[in-house]
């Protein structure tokens, strides 16, 4: 299984960052969240109840908070989205190598990260 990890601001809905891993463990978020103060600089993190990331937090000594009703909200609209623009991509651009990096998947989310935050940007 892959796991998707997404950052969205809230306020514009843009996605900060993603990243997809074979696990989800408290290394792997916070190595996501790292790479994230590290072109954000350093914000308040607002999660689900994975156990994982108020560890990360801590580690990297970032305030965290369980999201609120709204921002859960807004939170899974934008990742229904995510998961309706790209459901079908590994059956139009299935991956048959054995021990694949998903360099492929790489390049497509970054594509679609980059109009997704465009169009956000036109509309408003």
């Amino acid at each position: 299984m892959i796991w998707l990890w997404v950052a969205i601001e809230l306020g514009s809905k843009e996605i900060l960052g993603i990243s997809i891993s074979k696990e989800r463990n408290m290394l792997l978020a916070e190595r996501f969240i790292s790479s994230l103060v590290g072109i954000h600089g350093q914000h308040p993190v607002s999660t689900d109840g994975g156990t994982w990331y108020p560890q990360a937090c801590r580690f990297l000594r970032l305030p965290h908070h369980i999201h609120s009703s709204y921002e859960k909200s807004i939170i899974e609209r934008t990742m229904q989205y995510i998961k309706d623009r790209t459901e079908c991509f590994d059956d139009y651009f299935p991956c048959r190598k054995k021990n694949c990096k998903l360099l492929h998947v790489w390049n497509w989310l970054n594509l679609f990260i980059g109009y997704h935050n465009k169009q956000l940007q036109i509309v408003k």
